[in-house]
Order: C-alpha cells, then structure tokens, then sequence
C-alpha cells in the first residue's frame, strides 16, 4: 500500500454503464476477460503506478473491476451521461481520492476500451512526466500514411503531404496517430488546464496492431479476433474448480455405432491421470454435459467425478453447482469446444477452449490450449490448473 502522505502515480480507469454503440461493453470480454477487468490488470501491472481506481456509475462495473483488484469511486450521474466528458469524471475523482486523504501527483488515465494496453507501455509515460519533465502524455503509433479531407464541394484536399509530390516511404516524415489507450500528466497541470493536453506533450509509442478502440460490435469482434495472438498465453491457471464439457472435450467429437446401436467413443488415458491429480490436490471437477448416454455417466463413475447431463441451459447449471459449493464463479475453469458452451464460459473467471474448438468458442477463450478433444486437453489443462497451486 502507497504511503497515502506522499504524492502518488495513480491509474484511472472512467467507466459509464451507458453505452450506445455496444451496450454494456465495459463489462463484455474480449480475450475471455472483461473489458474494465484487462484495464485494471494492465495498470496493476505497471510497475510505475501506486493504486489503480475505477470512478464508474454502474453496480456490475464496479463489482467487476473491485474483484480485478480497483479501488472504486462512485461517478454522479450528472457527470455519466453520454456528453459527459472524460476531463469531469477525472477531475470528480481527484476530488474524491484528496477526501480520502491521497495526494495524487501523476495521473495516468486507461480507456477500458482500449483492450490491449501494455503495461511497459504505462511505465514509460509516467516516467516522461516524472523524470524526464513532460507535462503530459499519450500513446501513439507511427504511421506514414497519406491523410486527406473533403471540402465544403466534396473535393479532396491534402491534409499532410504536398499532392503534387509521391516520396518513398523511408524519405517521408513518420506522424504520429493518437490510440485513445492511455495518457499519463501532472496532476497539479491538469486540474489547472482541465485538460489532457497541456505544456509540453510526449508521445509513448505503441504497436499499431494494438491499437484497437472498442466503439462498435465491428471492433468488439475483431479485438476478440487478436486477442488470442496478442495476449501472452497463460503457463498457469489460477481457480478452485474445473467444469468440462463431454463430446469434443473428453471425446475427439467422433462415436462409433456397432451392428446393435451401441454407441462408443475414444477417450484419453491421459485425461484420467489429470483428473486424478486435480482430485488429490482437492480440485472439484464436474462434467457438464447436453447429452444422456451411459457412456458419460460410465466415464464420470470411472474418474470419481460429478455429471450432469441432459443439461440445456449450461449457464444455469453451472450457477446453482457453484453457489451449492461455494465457489465463485470467477475462480472456475470451463473447458469447452462447441457454441453450446459460451453461455457457461461467458459466466467464470476462465473460459478455456480445446485447440479445436469452434472458432467462436476460440475467441471467446480466456486460453486456447494445444491440445484438442479427446487427445489430452483435459490433462493439459489440469496441469495448468496444478502449476498455478505449486
């Protein structure tokens, strides 16, 4: 905890509940995490930044964002509206944390819908505006593009460059195009200027793959297109319980009918071993299946597990067999491979796909593992259950 009588770099995260372009869209996840979830985790991991704060005027915002570890400033609703300005609910909680009793002397300032911020990225701004003098900051990415306007008749008019003139790139002067992820000034500075940009402005750069700004389902998809490429994928996955779909989880999807109608499917011996190791490390794990075939139940039986299966709704069965075990949704794993899982997955804290899982199930991953239904996931993903409990 930051010495609460010294000026401290605090990260500021605004947060309406209103949201026009894509309702609710600080609360949907992108990468299997909520969107304010990934900003309050990239400035907790900001080396350079004392207390991450949410100001939000939404219950479920600021249940999500204290869970990812904010401290949470309640936002008037004369300031959340949709006119309302990022600068008023910034300058509302400066106000808020001196009534706390915290100084704050470095303000750093996260867009929730900016999803990939990079922490390292956080650290440079504030140190440009601590150490190196600058008053305040902004993300950037460089671009050589050529940028035009219309005029007043529909014409083209050059904004950049000289029309006339086609130089090569490595002779043009690089620009730079504000991200909207993050921005970092002198607190003092800003309540003065009550702005963001005020006397001498630095530029962080930025990956322009990473440059994506949620304010349309359009972008909200593609995020959760890169997400799976741009976030670093986990080693070790920290919950309490392990929920698995059957079919194409511990099956490759695939059955075999004899001359009789029986019906037969392929399972991992290595599946087994991981199951029992979570068992032993006393990890409950429940099978969580849409079908009714005494193959599952046989299954279950044999690795000493829970089922349930004929289940239509996996969203609500998963809620009541939390809330019976006391086990919060977000400290849960749900391995899944097919539509019918995003329901579930959408619900805990660590929705993780099979690697051949449908491909809206792999976007809607908190991880993507390497191996597929019925050739070792399971055990894969016990193992990253284990190595985060060494």
């Amino acid at each position: 905890m930051p010495n609460v009588n010294a000026p401290t770099v605090v990260a500021i995260i605004p947060a309406r509940g209103g949201s026009t372009g894509v309702p609710r869209k600080n609360v949907l996840p992108v990468g299997g995490v909520p969107l304010i979830a990934r900003a309050v985790a990239a400035a907790r991991a900001a080396m350079r930044v004392d207390r991450v704060v949410v100001t939000t005027d939404d219950a479920e915002i600021a249940r999500v964002a204290a869970d990812a570890g904010a401290d949470i400033v309640e936002r008037p609703a004369e300031i959340a509206g949709a006119t309302a300005t990022s600068e008023s609910a910034l300058l509302h909680t400066l106000d808020a944390l001196d009534d706390r009793g915290i100084t704050t002397g470095t303000v750093v300032f996260l867009q929730a819908t900016s999803p990939f911020i990079d922490p390292a990225g956080i650290d440079e701004a504030v140190g440009l505006v601590v150490d190196e003098g600058f008053d305040a900051v902004f993300s950037a990415y460089e671009t050589y593009g050529f940028l035009w306007r219309r005029t007043g008749d529909g014409a083209a008019a050059a904004l950049n460059h000289d029309a006339s003139l086609r130089p090569r790139r490595q002779d043009r002067e690089p620009h730079y195009f504000e991200t909207g992820a993050f921005y970092a000034f002198d607190a003092a500075g800003f309540r003065a200027a009550r702005h963001r940009f005020f006397g001498r402005v630095g530029i962080v750069q930025v990956p322009e793959r990473t440059a994506v700004e949620i304010d349309d389902p359009h972008q909200l998809g593609i995020a959760r297109a890169l997400a799976a490429h741009l976030d670093p994928a986990p080693t070790a996955i920290d919950v309490d319980a392990v929920v698995t779909d059957f079919d194409g989880v511990h099956t490759d999807d695939t059955a075999l009918i004899d001359g009789d109608g029986g019906e037969h499917v392929r399972v991992s011996r290595s599946d087994g071993m991981g199951v029992a190791r979570l068992r032993r490390a006393g990890v409950p794990v429940l099978i969580l299946s849409t079908e009714t075939h005494p193959v599952v139940r046989a299954r279950a039986e044999k690795l000493h597990v829970e089922v349930l299966q004929a289940v239509d709704d996996k969203a609500a069965a998963i809620t009541a067999w939390a809330r019976e075990r006391g086990v919060p949704l977000s400290r849960i794993a749900y391995l899944g491979n097919d539509v019918n899982d995003l329901p579930a997955m959408a619900l805990v804290g660590w929705p993780v796909a099979v690697a051949d899982a449908r491909p809206e199930v792999r976007s809607a991953a908190r991880a993507v593992l390497q191996r597929g239904g019925g050739q070792g996931a399971v055990r894969e993903l016990a193992e990253r259950v284990l190595r985060a409990r060494s």
